[in-house]
């Protein structure tokens, strides 16, 4: 089964940010899908927008690419700090993530 069969999502928009307050700093996400995510100065992922720059406002959140869900949905599994969400845009449910069900 895909990612996407998966989660239900059947090519619907998702988006994806990273809670600070829980980030350890690891940069699996990064080793991941370095496209999404990146470690500023502060050692914390961040999300980046669609002009490269890391999104820092809280809870600030990019769109997934389709070709990169796998890597974003395997940053969210592999977390050690469970602070990487990955919800869909229609109606904000958590697909991937501690949030998810």
């Amino acid at each position: 089964m895909s990612v996407q069969q998966e989660a239900g999502v059947d090519g619907e928009a998702l988006e994806v940010w990273v809670d600070q307050d829980l980030c350890t700093g690891d940069g699996i996400c990064a080793q991941y899908a370095p496209e999404v995510f990146e470690l500023d100065i502060d050692g914390l992922a961040y999300v980046k927008g669609a002009d490269d720059e890391l999104l820092q406002a809280p809870g600030a959140a990019t769109p997934v690419p389709l070709p990169l869900l796998t890597d974003v949905v395997d940053s969210a599994k592999e977390c050690p700090g469970e602070c990487i969400h990955v919800r869909r845009v229609s109606d904000r449910a958590e697909v991937y993530g501690p949030d998810s069900e």
